[in-house]
C-alpha cells in the first residue's frame, strides 16, 4: 500500500544553532547539501504520485539534491510560525518566559498549535487523496505511488500527530532531525499509523 514520506529538510545555519526558523528563507549549509544529497539513496525503489514541497528555498533545494520533482508547492507546508521568536533559541525565550512552551502557548505574533494543525491537517487530506486517485487509476503511470512532504522540523511533528490522532501538542513527542525520512502508513490498510520515524 502507498505511503506518506515525510522528508524534512538538510541542515540551515540556524537549524544547527538551534533557532527557530520559520519565515526567514535560508540557503543549506554545506552539510545540509551532503545531507540532503544522500536522501536521494534512501529513496532508491520508490516511486512517487506526487511531490508537494513548503516554499521555502531550504525545503525545495532538498528536494532538488533529492533528485525528486516538486509537484506541488504549497503554504501549508510551511513552517510554524514563530512570529516574535524568529530567529531566537528556546534558551534565550525562556529567560523571560521560563514555563514557555511552543507546543502549548505557540508565539507571539505567530501561530497557535491549532492554528499549524489546521494547516497540516489540509495537507494530509490532499496527501491522502492523491493516494487514493493514483491506486484507483490504473491508466496513471504512476498509479500506486507514494506521495513525498517535504517541510521543516515542528511543522512535520505536528504531521506525524494528527496522522495518529493526537493534538498538535503530541508532535513534542516526535524528536525530528535535519534530512530524515519518516513514513505514514496504514496497518489492516485504513488504520493510520507511524511506519519509520526521524531516519537517516
Amino acid at each position: 500500500m502507498a505511503e506518506i514520506v515525510l522528508i524534512r529538510h538538510g541542515q540551515t545555519e540556524w537549524s544547527a544553532n538551534g533557532r527557530h526558523t520559520s519565515y526567514t528563507d535560508l540557503e543549506l549549509t554545506e552539510e545540509g547539501e551532503r545531507q540532503a544529497g544522500a536522501v536521494r539513496d534512501r529513496l532508491a525503489g520508490r516511486t512517487f504520485a506526487a511531490v508537494l514541497s513548503s516554499p521555502r528555498r531550504r525545503a525545495l533545494r532538498t528536494a532538488e539534491l533529492a533528485g525528486l520533482h516538486v509537484t506541488e508547492v504549497t503554504d501549508d507546508l510551511a513552517e510554524w510560525n514563530y512570529g516574535e521568536y524568529e530567529g531566537i533559541t528556546t534558551a534565550e525565550i525562556r529567560k523571560t518566559r521560563p514555563d514557555w512552551s511552543l507546543w502549548r502557548d505557540g508565539c507571539p505574533g505567530g501561530e497557535s498549535p491549532d492554528e499549524v494543525a489546521a494547516r497540516l491537517d489540509r495537507v494530509l487530506k490532499r496527501a491522502a487523496d492523491l493516494l487514493s486517485a493514483a491506486d484507483l487509476s490504473a491508466a496513471d503511470p504512476l498509479s500506486g505511488g507514494d506521495v513525498a512532504l517535504i517541510a521543516h522540523g515542528h511543522s512535520l511533528r505536528v504531521a506525524g500527530a494528527r496522522w495518529i490522532g493526537l493534538p498538535p501538542s503530541g508532535g513534542s513527542l516526535l524528536k525530528l532531525d535535519t534530512a530524515t525520512i519518516s513514513v505514514l502508513g496504514f496497518e489492516h490498510a485504513t488504520d493510520p499509523v507511524i511506519a519509520t520515524w526521524n531516519a537517516r
